[in-house]
């Protein structure tokens, strides 16, 4: 069955509330219902449709008013590596329908977010890929989850402007409104050497420009605030996506450090940094977002924090530059050792 998509409730939302709350980790929670290391979280939208809806229900129970499809993997290329790049657009289809079903029972407005992550390609003239398929990829991608309901397209985890470039007019061609946010995980910088207000500069010279931007995954909660406060004054509305703290191997296992209550202190300062979409990443369980969305409810708006201020509350940044200008305390400390 098609559906076809919901007006763009996001930006509905955004003019009448000062922040939302965005979801946590995907591959975090389907880990814990038994997802291997090495198989498509993707394909789980029509192998175990209930345990997907589960993991949309938990956000949502959670107070999140806006979740992520199960489809930051699905698109052609990289489903190539698990020979399903054919099904593409109804494996997006899929994780959307599934997500709106979960929407539509919540029984106040949420936001269904199409995740669509980057093609895991390096493009022209650095790689094979050109903007031609790099827009394919995407608008096959964008169709699925349009298809399956989804309110707005949300690309996220990317790390150069040509591929954002290129998801922007896929989002066009699908006539759906859309969100972006890049990592920013190298001193500051993306990957491919990115900064905040380079990504700010890149979105405004877009015909289409996205709903919001902004930030997600990268080092640690600590160094996501810091990139938010780099972006220029009036950008926005800027999204923030953290991950819970910082990754450590324990036991054969990736564990993130972030406690609900430092995740808390994120959601504060990067609200106060100027975030109107604030949600965690890697790491981020239904019970960070529900101190989160506690936090942001109780504590009162205050000015954007310091530097200091956030190395005092989060720990220490991963890196002396912020991709910009200036330097930080570099030290990363525990944040009982910071409050001591």
């Amino acid at each position: 069955m098609t559906r076809a998509p919901r007006s763009d409730r996001l930006s509905h939302l955004l003019a009448t509330r000062d922040w939302l709350l965005a979801d946590g980790a995907t591959g975090t929670a389907l880990f814990n219902m038994g997802l291997e290391s090495g198989d498509a979280p993707d394909l789980w939208n029509e192998a175990h449709p209930d345990r997907v809806a589960a993991l949309y229900r938990g956000s949502v129970e959670a107070g999140a008013d806006l979740f992520l499809t199960n489809t930051f993997g699905a698109n052609a290329a990289r489903l190539k590596l698990h020979d399903a790049q054919g099904r593409a657009r109804d494996l997006n289809r899929m994780g959307a329908e599934i997500g709106r079903d979960a929407a539509d029972a919540a029984g106040r407005p949420v936001v269904v977010a199409g995740s669509m992550g980057p093609t895991g390609e390096i493009m022209e003239p650095m790689g094979p890929l050109s903007h031609a398929g790099a827009v394919e990829i995407f608008h096959e991608q964008a169709e699925g989850l349009r298809d399956g309901g989804a309110d707005v397209l949300w690309v996220e985890t990317l790390s150069a402007a040509e591929e954002l470039r290129a998801a922007a007019e896929a989002a066009a061609r699908a006539d759906m409104p859309w969100c972006v946010t890049m990592s920013f995980d190298t001193a500051g910088r993306t990957m491919m050497g990115l900064s905040a207000p380079q990504l700010a500069k890149v979105v405004a010279s877009l015909p289409n420009p996205p709903v919001a931007f902004g930030a997600n995954c990268g080092v640690g909660a600590s160094d996501l605030v810091r990139t938010i406060l780099g972006f220029p004054a009036g950008a926005g509305p800027l999204i923030a996506k953290g991950n819970a703290g910082i990754p450590k191997y324990v036991d054969g296992h990736i564990h993130y450090d972030g406690t609900p209550d430092l995740m808390a202190d994120y959601a504060v300062l990067a609200r106060d940094a100027g975030a109107r979409v604030i949600g965690g990443c890697c790491g981020t369980t239904p019970e960070h977002l529900r101190r989160m969305r506690a936090a942001l409810e109780t504590a009162p708006k205050g000015a954007p924090p310091s530097l200091e201020e956030v190395a005092a509350r989060l720990g220490g940044f991963s890196s002396a530059g912020d991709g910009v200008a200036g330097a930080a305390p570099r030290e990363r400390r525990s944040r009982r050792r910071a409050r001591a």
